[in-house]
């Protein structure tokens, strides 16, 4: 027995005429309407705005002359003032739907001002402070018999940058195999999980704890006081490693199947399918992955303090003696100043601001080399 169609128009009328129905060519027959399509909101850019900006000068204002002119409490309290007035003026307008609709996006682009306000002001911060060494004498000297004024951080920017690729050099390749076997050749084996277990634990592996590994092991070695390059980069090492395998791993796992189906089917082996398709496929992510693990260990303090030290000698061998690096130098500069101690905290900014624009140049080159071997690009 078949159900009748669900007709929502008006019924006839008594004499069977179509007269007083509701024509609605949007409606198909035996279709039901379960809500109405909210309203085209009808406010004005220009009272959505002026609303905004009343809200913002009534509480500036509050704040000059009552409370002390704060980022956050002003933009918690503009915010709650113009979601209650939005909210009200939507809802007399649009309605209750599109009120509420208002209400969310203003608490959702709240909580993203106050997410933006932290970073916004320590990057100003060091800018401020930073620029004022940032001279030819900052970037070709270093800090040997220099006290007081002068002197700059040229041993320490090449050290951070030997330092942070040699271990590079040493933690991509084994971070890249092991998601590899991850995710091609390790399906459902107990060494895959037994891997997959560590690597989570590494990843959340205090940065203290990987210096004194690699201090206790290179003790073992060369014996006690033994201070260089590679132990630091060993120590670090420890933490990028498990952020290049979990980053690699959500990489290749995004690889559709069908890919790697279709080079078996063409007879090609399991390591060339890999190789020539698998990760040709994924290499933007993987780079960018790459990129944020040097992100992650470029600025480590605490690692470096115990195994590389600091010198006011230039040193480039990172196989013998200690080296100075951007971190361990900025944090000596501000926490052992001399007198006058305006010189040693200009040092301060200034290394940490080269350490930042080190890092925001990194992921610049990561976004070069993933747009060019993008596979949207045919490359």
């Amino acid at each position: 027995m078949s159900t009748p169609d669900v007709n929502l128009e008006t019924p006839p009328t008594p004499n069977g005429s179509d007269r007083g129905r509701t024509k609605d060519p949007s409606r198909a027959a035996g279709t039901v309407l379960l809500a109405e399509p909210m309203v085209r909101p009808s406010l004005s850019p220009y009272l959505v705005w002026g609303l905004l900006a009343g809200a913002f000068a009534l509480v500036l204002a509050l704040q000059l002359t009552v409370w002390s002119v704060n980022a956050v409490t002003l933009t918690i309290l503009t915010s709650a003032l113009y979601g209650v007035v939005i909210y009200v003026v939507s809802a007399v307008r649009e309605g209750r739907r599109n009120a509420t609709d208002r209400l969310v996006t203003v608490v959702v682009t709240t909580f993203f001002a106050l997410a933006i306000i932290p970073l916004a002001s320590v990057l100003l911060e060091v800018v401020t402070e930073g620029y004022k060494r940032f001279d030819i004498e900052f970037f070709t000297y270093s800090m040997r018999g220099v006290v007081g004024e002068g002197g700059g951080a040229y041993a320490a920017i090449m050290g951070t940058l030997i330092i942070t690729g040699v271990t590079t050099l040493m933690s991509v390749p084994v971070g890249i195999m092991a998601a590899i076997y991850l995710v091609e050749y390790g399906a459902g084996k107990k060494l895959a999980r037994g891997l997959t277990f560590f690597v989570d634990v590494m990843t959340g592996i205090p940065s203290i704890v990987a210096g004194l590994f690699a201090v206790s092991l290179f003790v073992l070695i060369l014996g006690p006081g033994a201070r260089a390059g590679i132990i630091g980069a060993v120590a670090l090492s420890v933490l990028m490693i498990p952020v290049v395998v979990r980053a690699t791993e959500e990489m290749l796992r995004l690889v559709p199947n069908e890919l790697r189906e279709a080079s078996y089917a063409l007879g090609v082996s399991k390591w060339r399918t890999v190789t020539k398709v698998v990760i040709r496929t994924s290499i933007a992510g993987i780079v960018t992955g790459v990129t944020l693990a040097v992100a992650r260990v470029i600025g480590e303090t605490a690692p470096l303090l115990v195994t590389v030290g600091l010198t006011t000698s230039t040193n480039l061998n990172p196989f013998e003696g200690r080296m100075a690096t951007l971190p361990v130098f900025s944090y000596y500069e501000y926490a052992q100043p001399g007198v006058p101690q305006a010189p040693y905290f200009e040092r301060a900014w200034a290394a940490a601001l080269t350490l930042i624009i080190i890092v925001m140049a990194l992921n610049l080159i990561a976004r070069v080399i993933s747009r060019v071997y993008a596979p949207k690009t045919g490359r």
